[in-house]
């Protein structure tokens, strides 16, 4: 018989306790701390040592200098996107950890990798049947004859299929419903998480195959389970968007083989995930020249440039509180971006309601926005349109001041590129004038810009 012991864990952060307590000590979540039974030693192994490879062999020390950069450990994923935010392609035996929102595509995605790409696919489904995957799989087109499907939560089970299949590489769809023999706590427990990550990641390591792992979020956006599963894993990747717009951001938020300053950009259709070579282009495709309120921001997400519409709503309280409603933006910001008008620069908002929103349902965190969302502010106050053809790329201070922003040549050149005229920023930024034939617009603050815009 096996020797059983009891402990208390927080299915929030993972502490362990002796006891159950009502509060967590350490993140002090309340009611998180639950009973679970593990099980110290057991006869059974979820991947034996002797299954490594044999270039593995035994671990020895060896001088850093000695090592030789091998440039054949990437390998392509026949998916342009998902090959960007990775660092350039899958690395042999890495760990993926992929993340979102229920719906979003996470499944959809690494389903179309799995039947795109040129190699040997196990993919494991703990949480739908063979019916639903192979529905889902016919609608995206089947382009790999090699990909093979598992509807299984055991580990011990999942390996004994590895060993016969010798997969290129797996996918588990998801993490928390996979359980261990070796525990004997319920699927998706901090111990049982932390059990079957251990399990393949030591198997990945060992054999050098590539794993993907999708992970579950809590309803604050954190991936669900303990924070120790991110830091195990080699890469950490969370897919964003709204379920209403077809848009869809891929990002690293952790790339041990790579930047974590990509993204990638899909649109959501029938057929699965489609790659967008050029978002500016689709973004700004419903622009009506004719309304007022509607601004271009010259925007970076990562390293990739991209121009977003910007839309803003000014009308008189109806209540004596005006309302403060923004979708894709930071409303706090917002807020002191409104207060920068009211007290510098001497217009009258405290007693309008001011909606704003960003087009196509994308979030965007880049301070380069902030004149452009002061300008939609003000033309919509003013009730006069903008120019279709100028686009903004500059930070608001809270004096009222221009301040500059990172990368202004590939702002300027992707607005170019999509054919504005004129281009507004800082007077203070330092950019290079050479092959630019687009008008650049330099200001210091906040009250000259209005001045060229409606004086």
């Amino acid at each position: 018989m096996a020797k059983v012991k009891t402990e208390y864990t927080c299915q929030n952060c993972g502490s362990h306790f002796s006891k159950w307590m009502g509060q967590c000590s350490r993140c002090g979540e309340w009611n998180t701390i639950v009973e679970e039974l593990i099980e110290s030693s057991s006869k059974e192994k979820a991947w034996h040592s002797e299954n490594k490879s044999p270039a593995t062999g035994k671990s020895k020390v060896r001088a850093v200098k000695d090592f030789i950069p091998d440039r054949s450990e990437r390998f392509s994923s026949a998916d342009p996107e998902l090959d960007r935010v990775l660092g350039g392609g899958i690395v042999e035996g890495s760990v993926t950890l992929v993340g979102g929102e229920p719906g979003i595509g996470k499944s959809t995605l690494l389903l179309q990798m799995a039947l795109g790409i040129s190699s040997k696919v196990l993919y494991v489904s703990g949480e739908e049947s063979e019916q639903q995957v192979q529905m889902r799989a016919r609608r995206i087109g089947i382009r790999n004859e090699e990909c093979y499907l598992l509807t299984a939560t055991s580990t011990q089970e999942i390996f004994q299929q590895i060993k016969s299949q010798d997969p290129d590489i797996l996918i588990v769809d998801s993490i928390q419903t996979l359980h261990s023999q070796l525990i004997e706590s319920a699927p998706g427990s901090v111990s049982q998480i932390r059990q079957c990550s251990s399990e393949l990641i030591q198997f990945a390591k060992e054999t050098g195959t590539p794993v993907f792992l999708i992970g579950h979020i809590t309803k604050e956006g954190q991936i669900a389970g303990p924070k120790l599963l991110e830091h195990m894993v080699d890469t950490v990747l969370q897919f964003e968007g709204d379920r209403h717009h077809i848009y869809r951001l891929l990002r690293a938020h952790k790339n041990r083989f790579g930047s974590t300053h990509e993204i990638g950009i899909y649109e959501m259709h029938g057929e699965g995930m489609r790659a967008v070579a050029n978002p500016s282009q689709l973004l700004l495709s419903e622009r009506d020249a004719d309304l007022s309120g509607n601004a271009v921001a010259a925007t970076l997400e990562g390293i990739r440039p991209m121009l977003i519409e910007i839309q803003a709503l000014c009308s008189t309280a109806v209540y004596g509180t005006p309302q403060r409603s923004t979708t894709g933006f930071d409303t706090r910001r917002l807020n002191m971006l409104l207060a920068v008008l009211e007290k510098r620069c001497g217009f009258r908002l405290a007693t309008k309601d001011v909606f704003l929103n960003i087009t196509g349902g994308i979030k965007v965190d880049d301070p380069a926005i902030d004149l452009a969302v002061v300008a939609a502010i003000l033309s919509s106050n003013e009730d006069i349109a903008l120019s279709p053809r100028i686009c903004f790329a500059a930070e608001v201070g809270l004096s009222g001041e221009l301040r500059p922003v990172p990368r202004l040549e590939q702002r300027i050149s992707e607005a170019e590129k999509l054919g504005f005229e004129e281009i507004v920023c800082s007077g203070h930024s330092k950019w290079s004038s050479k092959g630019v034939s687009i008008k650049v617009l330099e200001f210091n603050k906040v009250e000259d810009v209005f001045q060229h815009l409606f004086g």
